[in-house]
């Protein structure tokens, strides 16, 4: 490879995730050059590119998009409008970035990869705890055979009510029309992908949702079982509106068991034959900034990034069918 290759981003919806999260993981990243952003809002965007010393700024998705300068695209917009924007991109045939979740329904999924499927053009979805050491270190543990065969998972994810969703305030993640599972749709995206990733494909999925609080649209609680196409087993239960906050996997084998969080940096712990073991594995400053990496490698090196339009796909199957969408 060329090492003076330069490969110019842009960015469709530069909010609070692109701050710190991802943005910057886009300016780190050797050949990668954050050039350009877009806001529906142009003072907004205009303030992004001078704080972040990135050279255009639009408040047109269309004249971003469209630029011959800039040769890829994160969109980094609410999940409804993931979908217009993807096919514009994949239209023009530059490769793209998505976050997660790819759409708010698996048929809007579908299309969004069948579009950049016929194009040629790479898609990837920022599901980035794919690419982050932490989790990559529980794969490894399940591959060596560190609690024998695997048999269960179980995931729960529990916490209060938020002061946004009592004062009524307009919240997209809470809309049923953006996120029919609202929070669940933002949030459980992230760990059922991360299981399919540790675990394979589920095969058969089965779900029950509720708004217990009746704060918003959207759902408030799901409970979910699955089976994986390899026989393992997995529940799961997400609820927004309980006393206290709980985040933890158990990976169940016969030999012992993994257990992790999905959002709290604290330690894996490997529990078999009669031992405990605990490993503290940091996150980067910029969470995005392995996965940034991936989508350099997969460019520019030939690798492949383990978060494809297909595998967010695959998630967004597992999370209509855990709300009786499909």
């Amino acid at each position: 490879m060329d090492n003076n290759v330069e490969i110019r981003w842009g960015i469709i919806g530069c909010g609070n995730v692109t701050e710190f999260k991802s943005g910057p993981a886009y300016q780190k990243v050797k050949n990668f050059n954050l050039s350009a952003v877009m806001r529906r809002n142009g003072e907004l965007a205009r303030d992004y590119a001078m704080r972040h010393n990135v050279e255009k700024h639009y408040d047109n998705a269309d004249e971003l998009i469209n630029d011959p300068s800039i040769d890829a695209i994160y969109i980094a917009t609410p999940p409804d409008s993931h979908k217009l924007y993807a096919l514009r991109v994949a239209a023009v045939g530059k490769p793209c970035c998505i976050e997660k979740p790819l759409a708010p329904n698996y048929q809007d999924s579908k299309d969004i990869v069948a579009a950049f499927n016929q194009a040629n053009t790479p898609l990837f979805v920022a599901y980035y705890r794919r690419s982050l050491p932490r989790f990559n270190k529980v794969k490894s543990l399940i591959e060596e055979g560190s609690i024998g065969e695997v048999r269960h998972v179980s995931w729960h994810l529990s916490k209060p009510v938020s002061d946004i969703d009592l004062s009524g305030q307009y919240n997209w993640r809470t809309d049923k029309h953006v996120a029919p599972g609202g929070y669940f749709d933002d949030l459980a995206s992230h760990g059922l992908d991360l299981i399919a990733y540790l675990l394979g494909d589920f095969e058969e999925v089965k779900g029950i949702g509720s708004n217990q609080q009746q704060l918003y649209s959207a759902l408030d609680a799901v409970t979910a079982c699955w089976r994986h196409k390899n026989g393992i087993t997995g529940s799961g239960s997400w609820n927004f509106g309980t006393l206290s906050r709980a985040d933890e996997v158990i990976i169940m084998g016969s030999n012992g068991d993994i257990r992790f969080s999905i959002f709290d940096e604290c330690p894996i712990t490997l529990r078999c034959d009669g031992k405990t073991s605990s490993f503290e594995i940091e996150n980067p400053d910029n969470i995005q900034l392995h996965h940034v990496q991936n989508i350099r490698e997969q460019l520019l090196e030939g690798g492949q990034h383990p978060s494809s339009g297909e595998t967010a796909a695959h998630t967004s199957w597992v999370m209509d069918k855990m709300l009786n969408i499909i």
